[in-house]
């Protein structure tokens, strides 16, 4: 008999499983594909990987800016992904050598939801029944398939894509055209536009990166465009087909050239084939109903991860697993969203956390503002020549603390841990103004921009 099965062996579940196995928990895990997820596997690691290829690549062609001159300079694709593969191979054998070493219990297989009886969960994978006292569900997301005409058809040859198939290609597209300006669809623009492609963006919003301030969203799509990606917004795509991407929008249809077409619409939880309905777990719209304990409505049953469709983060689904596991430990615990970080891997990076001014307006939250460009940062014009990156602070005006910071330029995804903590912590800004940043570096811009509000 297991204390904890867990359904998924993504960021959610093999974090819960190596944090119950180190509590001494009998666990089991259940992963139907490769331990790590989506995101170890055709997402977070493998992208940023590529990413990086393709900041190096960008770095020796333009050298010369920094005295460095370089000669023919080429990148290998099938290099690219061959590396790519070998950071994921031993960050995917790190992990299992962890849960091995916390005696988790791992099953390769379909996990499905038989019954909840006598404060047992039972969970058949193949022929097999697994038994335990509670049930982590951590099924993850999968990419979303719109009905578009031409889209399954090119799933099929090989000419859309998902972000599984665009990590394994192994050709630079001449025309790339991505459907959806969030996340994925913005960082593997970056990619392919600084590898040769001709990049074009579809997006059905007026504006790029979903949730994200608008302002910085706005200054993300200049510096995007002035690299040559092009952008069409309020426009719906109609139909994909004979080597193009259709489009309409206020000045009718159009279309776009397209060698390969990366779908990137967004994600939905992973609930079907599991069968909740044997044992009621409540799904809204798709994602699992959870409180902030991460427990359904069904008792010792739990969810965490993008299946409980909250943050769909790998950092939100670690920090969901963690409060989980405490839970089930009698350790009092509790998740907080306020201050969830969130990064965009492009070229400039960027990064943001708390309230954007949308959300203060819709708030109705007595705020003000500042914006600096990262140029008040030494280290940033020592780095970055012609750099357009900025900070945005969001203050409360009531309470002088930190609302919101907005990030764009280089180290931003580091940069924003620290205005993170100021946010969870609720630090007043006359505290920050006393704290001592190491000079020079990026960081100081956020310093910085505390002393001009």
């Amino acid at each position: 008999m297991h204390e904890l099965i867990i359904l998924g062996g993504g960021p959610a579940g093999y974090l819960a499983a190596e944090r119950a196995g180190a509590a001494g928990l009998a666990t089991a895990l259940i992963e139907k594909n490769k331990i790590g997820g989506v995101c170890l596997n055709e997402g977070c690691i493998p992208s940023k990987t590529l990413l990086n290829s393709a900041k190096i690549y960008e770095h020796a062609k333009h050298g010369q800016v920094y005295g460095v001159h370089a000669e023919k300079v080429t990148l290998d694709q099938p290099a690219v992904i061959q590396r790519k593969n070998k950071v994921v191979k031993k960050l995917v054998a790190g992990i299992t050598a962890t849960l091995k070493a916390g005696k988790v219990n791992i099953i390769n297989g379909t996990g499905t939801i038989l019954e909840r009886a006598d404060g047992v969960v039972r969970v058949a994978v193949g022929d097999q029944v697994v038994e335990g006292r509670r049930l982590l569900i951590a099924t993850g997301s999968e990419a979303l398939v719109p009905p578009i005409p031409g889209v399954k058809e090119g799933l099929l040859d090989g000419t859309v894509l998902t972000n599984r198939e665009i990590l394994d290609l192994q050709e630079i597209p001449q025309n790339l055209v991505v459907i959806g300006g969030g996340v994925i669809g913005l960082e593997m623009a970056g990619y392919f536009q600084t590898c040769g492609s001709q990049v074009t963006v579809i997006e059905m919003l007026d504006h790029i990166a979903g949730n994200a301030d608008r302002e910085i969203s706005t200054a993300l799509q200049q510096a995007f465009t002035i690299q040559g990606i092009r952008f069409h917004l309020n426009s719906q795509v109609t139909r994909v087909a004979d080597g193009k991407v259709y489009f309409k929008n206020s000045n009718g249809e159009q279309a776009v050239a397209a060698d390969r077409v990366l779908l990137s619409v967004g994600r939905r939880p992973v609930t079907r084939d599991i069968v909740l309905e044997n044992i009621g777990v409540d799904v809204v719209r798709g994602r699992i109903v959870t409180d902030r304990q991460g427990l359904t409505n069904v008792p010792d049953v739990y969810a965490a991860g993008d299946v409980n469709g909250a943050w769909m983060l790998a950092h939100a689904a670690y920090r969901e697993a963690e409060v989980v596991i405490n839970t089930i430990l009698g350790k009092k615990d509790i998740m907080r969203y306020q201050a969830m970080p969130s990064v965009i891997y492009t070229n400039p990076e960027m990064a943001f956390v708390g309230e954007t001014e949308e959300t203060c307006h819709e708030k109705q939250l007595n705020y003000r503002k500042v914006v600096l460009p990262m140029t008040f940062s030494g280290r940033y014009m020592a780095e970055n020549d012609g750099g357009n990156g900025l900070i945005k602070l969001l203050v409360d005006n009531d309470r002088e603390r930190i609302l919101g910071c907005h990030l764009l330029g280089g180290y931003a995804s580091e940069i924003i841990l620290a205005a993170g903590f100021m946010v969870e912590t609720e630090m007043k800004i006359s505290d920050i103004k006393e704290f001592i940043f190491p000079h020079p570096t990026v960081g100081e811009i956020i310093r910085e921009a505390i002393f001009h509000t």
